[in-house]
């Protein structure tokens, strides 16, 4: 369904270290990372796509988050999206709702929220039964 996902930065470096720390944790494999334009992406191991970018914007202005928009990240265990999210918020994220089941959205969904040094709002979740 989805080729890549672009988010925007107006701190590079800064917001490197914050995805640099989720993929990790999410076992996803940095594909490239040019510091100077600057862009990186990350990837499945076993996938060509979806492929997540980061970047400043291509037109120069300001990056800025959108209302109501979130880029969510599948996890495979509940114990992984808690360490994603210790690792994100060791980096600087601001959180917007600790680790926790939602069975508002169904018996199994557990997530974390959280929003990245540019505001964007990200989420990791896992759907399966612990």
């Amino acid at each position: 369904m989805l080729s890549h996902i672009f988010i925007g930065t107006n701190d590079f470096p800064r917001a490197y270290l914050l995805y640099t720390a989720l993929m990790h944790e999410l076992e996803l494999t940095e594909k490239f990372h040019h510091p100077a334009k600057p862009i990186a992406g990350w990837m499945a191991k076993d996938a060509p796509q979806p492929l997540f970018v980061l970047s400043a914007p291509y037109d120069g202005l300001p990056a800025a988050p959108g209302n109501g928009q979130m880029v969510a990240f599948l996890a495979g265990s509940r114990a992984q999206v808690d360490r994603c999210y210790a690792a994100v918020l060791a980096q600087g994220a601001v959180c917007e709702g600790p680790p926790g089941l939602r069975p508002h959205y169904h018996a199994n969904y557990y997530g974390a929220y959280f929003r990245d040094s540019d505001g964007n709002k990200l989420c990791v979740c896992c759907h399966r039964e612990e």
